[in-house]
């Protein structure tokens, strides 16, 4: 008899991504050949031998260091370019992209260099790879407040390629409030707002990203169910989670996948998505967030059909996209 096929992955959209995270060792290392850089690893399984972290610093150190292959915008189109199409054959079908422009100015590469490049392969992703997408500009948190309002003031040339501006790194000790002024411009300026949040740091700092900044996303928000009166009200809001699982487990923020409260958290109401955070690093891209979920909580089909849904819901489409990505999933057969 011949080989049942394997069915199409469900369609989905990826909203927590960062695309410095998607960077694989191959394409490190060819990088860094055309652009001159010496990594300190001689081959890729050495390099890949490190992805293995304590805590989100150890990996942010890795994560920053080998950030210094990408020097041109022909860089950071190959990359999202490589991710685009590992998207494709994973399933999904519209994507919000963050990037770290300080990450990339401390090293001397101008914003208008990552921004353009980054442009170049988005603009062609919908009829290259099917994927509609969006810009996501995000503030270090572990930086000051002043660099990230000089960041935002040094991207308003391009603000009409960006779609929301977002807080990550280093969560610990680096409170949302810290960056109530360059949220307030961002919102002045039409931008919508996302933060990590509920990661590392206490439920507090959810608290602080949805009253403080007035974000309209949360990213990671897994620390929420510690704090009732929060679960309560991002239920009561719908505001969106985009949770990582297999980050979780490569961060310690959970043991094993088998423990991670996701369906806890779709139990107690809350509009929670799958998302694959730094793909490269953590072991899966967004379809394989999703298999390993549904495998390590048994997670039936009607909830991956939930999650799916809850991606297009909680994305920053417009209505009649949103409205065409849900008619395909409905129309989706395993």
């Amino acid at each position: 008899m011949p080989p049942t096929p394997t069915p199409p992955p469900i369609p989905k959209a990826e909203l927590h991504l960062h695309i410095e995270g998607t960077l694989e060792p191959g394409l490190a290392f060819a990088l860094a050949e055309r652009n001159g850089v010496e990594l300190p690893y001689a081959t890729q399984d050495e390099l890949r031998a490190a992805y293995s972290f304590t805590d989100l610093q150890d990996f942010l150190d890795l994560y920053y260091a080998l950030m210094a292959v990408l020097r041109t915008e022909d860089d950071f189109a190959d990359l999202a370019n490589a991710y685009l199409a590992r998207a494709r054959a994973q399933g999904v079908r519209h994507a919000e992209i963050f990037f770290d422009p300080q990450a990339h100015t401390a090293r001397g590469v101008a914003i208008g260099t990552v921004i353009g490049g980054l442009s170049r392969a988005l603009d062609a992703a919908e009829e290259t790879y099917g994927i509609t997408t969006r810009l996501i500009m995000c503030f270090l948190r572990d930086e000051s407040a002043e660099s990230a309002l000089e960041t935002f003031e040094s991207a308003r040339p391009y603000l009409d390629r960006l779609t929301a501006v977002g807080l990550d790194s280093a969560e610990v000790g680096n409170p949302p409030s810290k960056f109530r002024e360059v949220y307030a411009r961002a919102r002045e300026a039409g931008l919508k707002c996302v933060a990590h949040a509920g990661e590392e740091g206490p439920p507090a700092y959810v608290w602080e990203a949805l009253d403080i900044l007035g974000v309209d996303r949360v990213d990671h928000g897994v620390r929420c169910l510690e704090d009732e009166a929060l679960v309560a009200r991002l239920v009561t809001d719908q505001v969106p989670l985009t949770v990582c699982p297999l980050s979780n487990v490569r961060l310690r923020v959970v043991d094993r996948l088998e423990d991670h409260p996701l369906r806890a958290m779709l139990d107690a109401g809350l509009l929670v998505t799958v998302n694959s955070d730094d793909p490269a690093y953590f072991g899966g891209y967004a379809g394989d967030n999703f298999d390993a979920v549904r495998d390590a909580l048994r997670l039936d089909d009607a909830t991956l059909r939930t999650l799916a849904r809850n991606s297009f819901r909680a994305s920053f489409l417009d209505e009649g996209t949103r409205a065409a990505y849900l008619k395909e999933l409905d129309a989706y057969e395993a």
